[in-house]
């Protein structure tokens, strides 16, 4: 199953936590997801610099753990809404009697 899982900011998180150190090691636990299988694509949004992952996982809460294992949700600075995707069925509507 695809899951879409969009970055939600954490409130009152300060910048400066994000240290390169941390962001270093968000990025080799990014890889060994991809690596994996799991994580298919990730992205950030151009307006707002959040991070936009497509993943493949069995369940979304198979995806939340994964999405879990990051250091940046570990430490509390980031999260994430999980939305699992069902292929389109409309074009069956072209072909309805």
């Amino acid at each position: 199953m695809k899951i879409l899982a969009f970055e939600k900011e954490v409130p009152g998180v300060a910048e400066d936590r994000f240290t390169t150190e941390l962001l270093r090691t968000e990025a080799a636990r990014a890889w060994e997801l991809q690596q994996s299988g799991v994580l298919r694509e990730l992205y950030f949004t151009a307006d707002t610099h959040e991070a936009v992952l497509v993943l493949e996982c069995a369940t979304a809460q198979e995806a939340r753990t994964h999405l879990n294992s990051l250091p940046l949700v570990k430490a509390g600075l980031i999260d994430f809404e999980v939305h699992p995707l069902v292929p389109y069925d409309g074009f069956e509507r072209l072909f309805a009697r």
